[in-house]
This record gives structure tokens, sequence and C-alpha cells, in this order.
């Protein structure tokens, strides 16, 4: 083993070995009661099987992680990268078509791999804490449809990288990189209405009044908005949901209709009101030219990596080739991408505290907006009193209680600088 091997390795199990460390905390966190604002929400049954149900996907996330870690160090140890492409060359098709086969291949391996967790996960412990609504034929039809987009959509923007990473030379990372960012501008504005519907219902919102109040709302603060959307969420689980995509004229909200259904009309306003805060204060936008930035430097570090043989070596290699050393980049990458996945979940975290202020100070309802938390935190069985570290690591949201807490805290200051 080379040293990119041994920091490949390093970086592996010490990513393992954290999660395992922010999993042990983050149970340890658990309190027997709940918290004092949750009172009203929890009987003393229910919080313990939100526990319960804390307890059981953490221990399946460590036989899945575990697992999934073991599977990677076989086939690296075990010859697999230099066997695969063994194989994938025999037909001699030429570096492009060669390429995406092998790393297809990858991917299946990986999906196979994953399959059975992702198999239990939703028709057992889903089911039995009564989330899964997720039949059999949906479950696969979802895999299936993934497939044939992923071959669709992804097989001809990975043989477009590799082939620019053969025949451009120095000039190869920020061709990729235009043609990644235009795939992702254009997919922005293409999946509420091509992709999307593939997979989901959308409808309308049906109810007037509630589609009045939401529009009303809209047009209080300037947000061009002509329809609400409700989506069949309820086809795939219980558990709701609210999100804004697209942009230019196929920018939408849609609601989940579980969310509907769970909620009254000023806690779904208050919902929108924070969906909107993200569009007023411009998260998406920051976010969009935050991916662009990363990609743009993943594709540079890339075109310096891509053909250095002790990449090579690190995995028994005989042969240089692009394709093989995207693959093995993205291994090599990975502490990279960890920590600037670290610092957006940071962001992600403020941002969500000034879409929950922007929300409050529209709405001037803060009541509203707690009790959809409260009420959307309950039917979830989410952790009211997660670790510090385990959210550092893995949440892109606040915990609830922080959230209301601030909330609180700038609804009151509000009211004073309106008594002013």
């Amino acid at each position: 083993m080379n040293s990119i091997a041994w920091i490949i390795l390093a970086a592996l199990l010490l990513a393992f070995l954290l999660n395992l460390i922010a999993d042990v905390l983050n149970l340890k966190a658990m309190k027997n009661c709940p918290p004092d604002e949750f009172k009203s929400y929890y009987d003393a049954k229910r919080y313990r099987r939100s526990q319960h149900y804390l307890r059981e996907n953490t221990h399946l996330g460590w036989i899945s992680s575990g697992f999934n870690l073991f599977a990677i160090l076989i086939f690296w140890f075990g010859g697999g990268f230099p066997g695969l492409d063994a194989i994938v060359r025999g037909p001699g098709w030429g570096t492009v078509a060669t390429g995406v086969l092998y790393i297809a291949t990858l991917v299946l391996i990986q999906g196979l791999v994953s399959l059975p967790f992702q198999i239990y996960a939703t028709f057992v412990v889903e089911a039995r804490y009564g989330f899964n609504r997720t039949s059999p034929a949906t479950f696969v039809l979802d895999r299936l449809k993934g497939m044939v987009l992923g071959l669709a959509l992804g097989g001809p923007l990975l043989a477009g990288i590799i082939g620019l990473f053969e025949v451009a030379g120095d000039n190869a990372w920020w061709y990729a990189w235009l043609m990644v960012v235009v795939f992702m501008l254009g997919m922005q504005y293409v999946a509420p209405t091509w992709i999307m519907p593939l997979f989901n219902r959308f409808e309308r919102l049906r109810d007037e009044s509630l589609r009045n109040a939401i529009l009303g709302y809209a047009a209080s603060i300037q947000f061009p908005l002509k329809n609400v959307f409700v989506m069949d969420g309820s086809r795939r689980s219980s558990k709701s949901n609210a999100f804004f995509t697209g942009f230019g004229r196929n920018k939408r909200i849609v609601l989940f209709d579980t969310l509907v259904k769970d909620h009254s009309t000023a806690e779904l306003v208050a919902v929108i009101g924070h969906e909107m805060g993200h569009y007023k204060k411009h998260h998406l936008l920051t976010g969009l030219f935050i991916n662009i930035f990363q990609t743009g430097l993943m594709f540079f570090l890339l075109s310096l990596c891509v053909s250095e043989p002790a990449l090579f070596e690190a995995f028994g290699m005989p042969h240089v080739s692009v394709y093989a050393g995207m693959v093995f980049f993205g291994l090599l990458y990975a502490p990279v991408e960890s920590f600037l996945g670290l610092v957006g979940m940071m962001v992600s975290r403020r941002n969500e505290f000034s879409a929950d202020r922007f929300a409050v100070d529209t709405t001037k309802n803060a009541e509203a907006l707690i009790s959809a938390l409260k009420t959307l935190s309950v039917s979830h069985l989410s952790n009211l009193t997660p670790h510090p570290f385990y959210v550092f690591l893995n949440y892109s949201h606040p915990p609830v209680m922080a959230r209301i807490r601030a909330i609180r805290a700038h609804g009151g200051e509000t009211v004073r600088a309106a008594g002013r």
C-alpha cells in the first residue's frame, strides 16, 4: 500500500468512527421525559415509542454502514477494481463507452449492497411505527424509474465528462464544469414539470379557502405565486413536508397531502411563509452558487489527480484511465467533500433560523409556526434532544427545540418593537 491508499483507508475508517461516536452520544442524550414545550403533545407511551424509533434506526444504521464499509474494503483489497476493469475492457468499445459501463456497474453493485437495508428500513422499521405506505410494486417501480433516469440523463453527462478529460487537455476541467453547471440549471427548470411527476402526482390545491389564504399571503409579500400544488406523499409515507422547487416560470410551492390533512390554515400559511422566506432571503440562489463553486473545485482537483500513477497503484490498477481515475479520486476527495458538507449544513441551519424569522415577521403569527413544528415533530417521532455533536455532523436543520426558542425570542422582540 502506498501513501494514497493509507490516506483513503484512514479517511474511510475515521468517517465510520466519527459517525459511530456521534450515534452513541445521541442515544445517551435521550431524556426520560419530553421537554416542557411538548408535554401536552406527548404522553409517556408515545414518547417512549419515539425513543424506540431512534434506537432502531440507529442500530440499523450501524449494521448498514458497517456492512457497506466491509464491502468496500473487500472489493478494494480483493482486486475488484482491476478485475472489473478487465471485464469491461473485453468488448473493446472505446474509452468513453467502457468508462460509462465501468462506473455504471460500480453504481449498480453499490445499489445492490444497500438494497436489503432499504427494504428492511421501509417494510419493517417504517411499517412497525406506522409510517410506511409504500407497496412492494411502488418500491420496485421507483427504483426501476431511477435506474432508467440515471442511464438516460446521467449516462450522456458522464460520457461527456470522460470524453472531455480524454481530449481537452488542461482545459478539460472547466469545460466539464461548464457542462455540469448547464445540466444543473436545466434540471432545476425541467424537474418540476417533467421528472418529479414520474414519481408522484401533483394537483393544484383544491381547498379554496386555504388556497386563497396562501395566495393572499404571497401577494402581501410580493411573491409571484399563481398556484400551490399538493403532492401525493401519502402513497409512500405518512410523514409530511413542504418544499420550494424550480425557478423562473416553473417555480412552485409543493405541500404533501399529509401536511394539508394534519394542519390548520394558520399553520400551513406559516409553513409556506418559511418556504417563501428561503426564496426572499436568496437562500436557494446562494445554495446554487455554492454548489456551482464546489463543483468547479472538485473538477479542478480531479484534473490534478485523474492520471496520477500513484492513485492507480493504490487500487492495484495496471492501466491508467480517466474513468477509473474519476472513481478513485472520488474516494480520495471524500474528506474534502465531508468538510464542505459540514460547512454547508452550518449555513443551512443558519438559513433555517432566518426563514423562521421571515415567517414570523410576515405572518405575525409565531405561535402558528411553533404549533406546526411541534405537530410535525410528534407525527414524525423526531428526536427532541439530539446531541450537539450529532447535530454538527448530520443536521441540515436546527433541532426543533432550538427553533422554537429562537422563534419565541424573535416574536417577543417583534412585539416589543411594535409597542415602541
